[in-house]
């Protein structure tokens, strides 16, 4: 799987109330951000991330390549029949 070099996974969870949402990058350890509806949450993990590379970037450290893909996986049904 090719993952695209400029594009950083982001992980996002709820409160499972719809009020609030954190998310964070596996690529980039303590990089996370909160918000209180998705779309906020990934513009705040944007502006994260950004500052985060920067940051990496000005301090002369390395600046970490993504490398974990993501997946959906769709689940179904056992199927009973072939128990």
């Amino acid at each position: 799987m090719s993952i695209d070099p400029g594009s950083y996974l982001i992980l996002i969870e709820g409160d499972g109330r719809g009020t609030n949402y954190s998310a964070w990058s596996p690529d980039l350890p303590g990089c996370v951000s909160t918000g209180a509806t998705v779309a906020k949450t990934v513009a705040n993990m944007h502006e994260a991330i950004t500052l985060r590379l920067a940051g990496l970037a000005a301090d002369g450290e390395p600046v970490p390549a993504p490398t974990s893909p993501g997946v959906y996986m769709q689940l179904t049904e056992p199927d009973a029949s072939a128990a």
